[in-house]
């Protein structure tokens, strides 16, 4: 069987309100279960090709403090 995850992912968030991304976010980060990983990667994916680079450069400097 050939799952595209990534596919996937955006299928099943496709026309999210604010709401619904929000829920999904809580939820993944309240479960802490391995299999949400790749949906958040998605997500995560998709934020970070719409941002400035001002903005990755951020994000990337607030991962790297978090995770030190």
């Amino acid at each position: 069987m050939d799952l595209d995850i990534r596919k996937a992912v955006l299928a099943n968030l496709n026309n999210s309100t604010y709401d619904d991304v929000r829920k999904t976010i809580d939820d993944a980060l309240a479960t802490q279960e391995e299999k949400v990983l790749p949906g958040l990667g998605v997500m995560f994916e998709v934020y970070m090709h719409n941002c400035s680079e001002e903005e990755r450069s951020q994000v990337v400097s607030k991962i790297t403090k978090a995770l030190n």
